[in-house]
């Protein structure tokens, strides 16, 4: 399991994002605050307040994790 934060800032933030899950067989969990959406979840996404920093917890593979985190290192926030 890997978890970091990212920061969505557009619309097309989010598109990426769920391409970039979508594209994966492992499981990918957004957590805000006490809520937990699926990462391949567009309107799941749209539900959450994007205007602070929000974590992403996969659950799979290192080598999936890796790929996935590389897809989206623009977004990732320390």
């Amino acid at each position: 399991m890997k978890k970091f934060n990212i920061q969505l800032s557009s619309i097309n933030d989010v598109k990426r994002l769920v391409n970039a899950a979508t594209a994966r067989s492992c499981d990918i969990d957004i957590v805000s605050g006490r809520y937990l959406v699926d990462a391949k979840s567009i309107m799941g996404l749209f539900s959450l307040d994007l205007s602070k920093p929000i974590m992403v917890d996969i659950h799979g593979e290192d080598a999936e994790a890796e790929k996935f985190l590389s897809d989206i290192k623009e977004l990732v926030v320390e």
